[in-house]
Formats: structure tokens, sequence, C-alpha cells
């Protein structure tokens, strides 16, 4: 008589594969949404150092304004920003949120801030 052992298999279920592909796909989708909002931020954080350059408030602005322009920052505007004056360095502050919605009554809301170098 042979005896045989039966070895256990071992893995994911097609079932355990659909439900984790389909989270994967859910984050994926939720990452696409947020990966544009993260470019924006970056592009107002250039445009809000450049802005800093300027002497007044109203320049300040005037500088903000054309560089969100040029980067199509559609956020904030150069009302939106705050100007202020530590020492000699003239120090620009934002902050503002976002929504991305999700499903349902649900939403992501993302919150930026920053300040010129």
């Amino acid at each position: 008589m042979t005896v045989q052992i039966r070895s256990r298999q071992r893995g994911i279920s097609f079932i355990g594969l659909v439900v984790v592909g389909s989270l994967l796909a859910m984050a994926g989708v939720v990452a696409a949404q947020i990966f544009p909002t993260v470019l924006e931020l970056q592009a107002i954080q250039k445009a809000v150092n450049k802005a800093s350059e300027g002497n007044s408030v109203v320049e300040v602005r005037t500088i903000f304004d054309k560089q969100a322009s040029i980067d199509d920052i559609k956020s904030i505007s150069g009302k939106d920003i705050e100007v202020t004056k530590e020492g000699d360095k003239v120090v620009v502050a934002f902050s503002y949120q976002r929504e991305i919605h999700l499903a349902g009554p649900g939403y992501l809301t993302l919150k930026y801030a920053g300040r010129s170098k």
C-alpha cells in the first residue's frame, strides 16, 4: 500500500482576487483625482515664491495673478493670498481647500496651506 500525502493548495481565491482588484481600482481612481490638485499646489507655491519679489501688496497680487494665468491656477487668485512683511522681507501666505466627490454624499476634503520662502 502506498500512502499519498495530499498537499494543501495555497493562494488567493477568485473572489479574493476580485475584492483586492476592486479595492486597488478604487484607490487608483481616488489617487487619479488627487494628483492634479497636488500639481496645482506646486504651481501655486511657485507663483507665491515669485510674487514675494514684489514690493507692495498690489504689486504682489498682480505678479501672482499673472503667474496664475500662465500656470492655469483656478483654486485661488491674487485677492485670496495674504501679504505680510517680516522685517524687510515680503511674505506671501495662502490656504484653500478642495473637495473631491467620491460617491453619493461622500466627499474627500483636501486642505492646502503654504507660504513663500
